[in-house]
């Protein structure tokens, strides 16, 4: 019978992982867009600053899970010799794209807000306008619990990125309520003023995003380096560990380090050496997909 290979075996984990993560993004899209759909045809309707950039916002929701879905089909690809530690990255770049589109949304919500207020603008509040709110709202939290689930069931940062897009509609929705409710009770100024406390919000919420994605591209630590030694230095013929360092996404974590043998093993025996970190590490850290051992020879203390 033949062995299958560790690697062979990640690697198919990792393209079925990458298969189910466009799968929730291309459902969560249709739900988006229906929502996306009422919010700016009622918005609009009524001349509601507040339920039009509501709206939008969601409409920017379904535009980031496009840019999802096709930054996941270029990370899905193995990696060659262009990309030899594979595409992952692509999926933080995609992180960064939702925030960057949150910020377009934001200076849209500013402007609209500012519009309202400026002019006074008084929208028209009906119940039916309120219904569609409540049933925007509810699709959004069901949204957001179903993706942060499969976010970090398959530890995608690019799903749990656009769950927090998809919750910063569920708060921006709640604010349009209470806009609606004092608008109806006689407050019409309450829909400017509501979305631009919404712009705010929404800037915190890009900002998270943002930070997250830039971490992943520049390589922030992954692993806690006096763990991995304490990992390391537990395998039999470890005399020292040293420069340990890591990188990478939360899911595919690259790893490397220096380890001392004695001096007087051989070149196989030390390879052994090194070949037993390698599986002690790859055990302690699932996401672990790859593990550089450079071996040498202790020195005289």
């Amino acid at each position: 019978m033949e062995a299958t290979s560790p690697i062979v075996d990640r690697s198919a984990a990792l393209q079925e992982r990458n298969r189910n993560v466009r799968f929730v993004l291309l459902a969560i899209l249709v739900a988006n867009w229906v929502v996306a759909v009422a919010k700016l045809v009622f918005g609009l309707l009524a001349h509601s600053a507040s339920v039009t950039a509501d709206g939008l916002h969601s409409f920017i929701d379904g535009g980031s899970n496009v840019l999802g879905l096709v930054a996941m089909g270029v990370a899905s690809q193995p990696a060659d010799a262009d990309h030899p530690y594979g595409h992952g990255k692509f999926e933080a770049l995609a992180s960064l794209g939702i925030g960057a589109m949150i910020g377009v949304g934001m200076l849209e919500l500013g402007r609209m807000a500012l519009d309202s207020l400026v002019h006074d603008k008084h929208p028209t509040v009906t119940v039916t306008m309120a219904a569609v709110m409540v049933f925007t709202l509810v699709i959004n939290l069901v949204v957001t619990r179903v993706e942060r689930h499969y976010g970090e069931k398959y530890k995608s940062a690019l799903l749990l990125a656009d769950a927090k897009h998809t919750l910063s509609d569920v708060f921006v929705s709640l604010a349009v309520l209470v806009s609606i409710g004092l608008v109806a009770l006689g407050f019409p100024r309450a829909d400017g003023l509501i979305a631009l406390g919404v712009m705010v919000f929404v800037a915190w919420v890009a900002y998270g995003i943002v930070r997250q994605a830039v971490g992943i591209l520049s390589d922030t630590a992954r692993l806690d380096p006096l763990q991995v030694s304490q990992h390391t230095l537990a395998v039999s013929g470890v005399r020292s560990c040293r420069d340990v360092r890591s990188r990478g996404m939360e899911e595919s974590v690259y790893v490397d380090l220096k380890i001392e043998v004695d001096p007087q093993l051989t070149t196989a025996q030390a390879h052994e050496v090194a070949d037993q970190v390698e599986e002690t590490l790859h055990g302690a850290y699932p996401q672990v997909v790859d593990v550089v051992v450079h071996v040498e020879p202790s020195r005289p203390r």
